[in-house]
């Protein structure tokens, strides 16, 4: 069951959301619009292993746009920092911004109940499109979970991405044992 604006603001209210910064503009029916932050990260190397630490480097989106090439991966952040602590967050992109042939994540758009920290995106284009700091770039989508939660996100002894961070964070696979 997903989340309508009501029960999204009634999880503000009470703590077991938190969106910051938070404007009521940006909430829908059902969801809550998040917005491209000013950073992005690429990779150093041309070939990515799985089983190591891939370097990667930052980059600032000028003010007036930049454009993003086909075939290349491209790490983004939302601007807003987020907590889920009752329900389970999906990050899907704007019809907007897929108009635009933009897709804003490979396969990780499912956050975990327990997930507090910025979004890192897993941006990629069909053909070149100048993006913008701050434009809406995809939207919060909660849903109930039904049952007791024994493993919250954040107090996992393996979990990975629990750093607060206003900046992309690269691939840690390598952290797995496989």
């Amino acid at each position: 069951m997903i989340l309508s604006d009501t029960k999204i603001l009634e999880g503000i209210a009470d703590g077991s959301i938190v969106i910051e910064p938070f404007d009521r503009k940006c909430l829908g029916t059902n969801s809550y619009d998040v917005h491209l932050g000013r950073t992005l990260a690429l990779y150093k190397g041309q070939i990515l292993d799985a089983k190591k630490h891939n370097e990667i480097e930052y980059l600032e989106i000028p003010d007036e746009g930049l454009v993003l090439h086909p075939n290349v991966l491209y790490l983004g952040v939302t601007e807003e920092y987020t907590e889920t602590h009752a329900s389970v967050p999906f990050l899907e992109g704007k019809s907007s911004v897929g108009r635009l042939g933009i897709d804003i994540h490979a396969t990780a758009g499912k956050g975990d109940v327990g997930f507090c920290n910025t979004w890192t995106l897993e941006i990629s284009c069909t053909q070149p499109v100048r993006i913008y700091a701050g434009m809406p770039i995809g939207q919060l989508i909660y849903f109930k979970v039904d049952g007791d939660i024994e493993n919250f996100y954040n107090k996992k002894q393996n979990a990975k991405y629990i750093e607060r961070t206003t900046r992309p964070v690269e691939s840690m696979m390598w952290k797995n044992k496989f």
